[in-house]
């Protein structure tokens, strides 16, 4: 019995499939519970970033209709509704408990998911209008998202809208107390190892202003958590205004798997060996990693954590494959992690986004702390860092 079916199967037993929050019957119709419907959205996920076959999610929002003590009556003319325009398979649940109902359909054939969504959306809306009256279908709000079409666009950073799959994420995210633990342990962390280091700080400052033009910090554009972006700092370990496009055209093919592992300048994820835009001393800051020290103000401004995995450039995230996106939506960017302490620079693309994968899945307070802790053999040793 496979995973969806396993589900399925328990929606004939809310009580069985989601503890305390019951499933709503009415009509007939079964309206998952929260928990269990966003289970089934991450399942539908991970099945199309396997195989390639798009999915819908149709989502109706109303906190004032669907909230208690008026939804009683609305989420039956509601429902009502969505069984006349929809599927018997179609997945239907809470997204957001007492606010929004989302419905699944799966299977969307190829180069047809504009029409379907065009298509269910003028269903449900001719099916809702019959049903409610002018003033009630005005509190509704109806959106279809297509994934991984629509999923892959990047809310502005000045924006509250936050697409499907962000939402997601944030629901199923650890618990309060632990992010929060995880939060107190990079301020503090990161304050004393500032406070340790800023005569390394201040010595290395002066020697990347004396030895080349430019300004002594590189300020990059990265993509942190659920895809926002932000600006990323090191030493600057380049030449002023060099042209990335030989690096963004080695990281599109290292993700396409056509890198090659040999000497030359093709060689290691993400960094190229006897690359021309370094500067002698960039060349030692990148191979003793000390070119990262001011990331601890990225980590202070809650931008990045001590843990976590490497933030990634915005021309990167371009040439992600579906499954590559999911590790944005995990854990916060860290300036070490596994894939730093396990195998950095020698570890293939899809090697790296795996071990972010499982950093995720498994992730507790002794992890970072194990991490933490091999970090710096890591870094003396040199092996992968370029």
């Amino acid at each position: 019995m496979t995973e969806r079916q396993s589900t399925l199967k328990k929606m004939k037993h809310p009580q069985r499939a989601s503890g305390s929050k019951k499933a709503v019957f009415l009509d007939g119709s079964a309206l998952m519970a929260q928990s269990s419907f966003l289970s089934m959205l991450d399942l539908e996920q991970k099945r199309t970033e396997r195989s390639r076959r798009a999915f819908g999610l149709m989502l109706l929002k109303s906190p004032t209709l669907l909230s208690a003590p008026a939804k009683s009556r609305t989420l039956e003319k509601v429902l009502q509704a969505v069984a006349r325009s929809s599927r018997d398979t179609d997945l239907k649940g809470w997204y957001q408990e007492g606010s929004a109902i989302g419905i699944i359909f799966t299977e969307i054939p190829a180069k047809e998911e504009k029409t379907v969504a065009n298509n269910l959306m003028a269903k449900i809306t001719e099916a809702l209008a019959s049903a409610l009256t002018p003033t009630q279908l005005d509190q509704i709000d109806v959106s279809f998202h297509i994934f991984p079409e629509d999923w892959d666009e990047q809310t502005p950073d000045n924006s509250n809208k936050t697409t499907p799959h962000v939402e997601l994420f944030r629901d199923m995210t650890r618990k309060k107390a632990s992010r929060l633990a995880k939060r107190i342990i990079d301020i503090v962390g990161s304050l004393c190892l500032l406070l340790l280091f800023s005569p390394l700080l201040v010595i290395i400052a002066l020697a990347v202003k004396f030895t080349s033009e430019g300004p002594i910090l590189f300020r990059q554009k990265r993509h942190g958590l659920y895809g926002g972006t932000f600006t990323f700092l090191k030493f600057r370990s380049m030449y002023s205004k060099n042209d990335p496009a030989i690096h963004e055209a080695y990281v599109a093919s290292l993700i396409a798997g056509a890198a090659e592992n040999k000497s030359g300048t093709q060689t290691v994820a993400f960094k190229l060996v006897n690359d021309p835009r370094i500067t002698r001393i960039g060349g030692f800051l990148r191979r003793t990693s000390l070119d990262e020290l001011p990331q601890f103000f990225n980590v202070l401004l809650g931008d990045m954590s001590l843990v976590g995995p490497r933030p990634p450039i915005p021309y990167e995230v371009k040439k992600y494959d579906v499954w590559h996106k999911r590790r944005l939506l995990t854990v916060k960017p860290g300036i070490t992690g596994l894939w730093q302490v396990r195998g950095r620079s020698r570890t293939t693309f899809d090697e790296m986004v795996r071990l972010d994968l499982q950093y995720a899945r498994s992730w507790s307070l002794w992890m970072d702390i194990a991490i933490l802790a091999e970090t710096p053999r890591a870094v003396l040793s040199g092996d992968g860092a370029y």
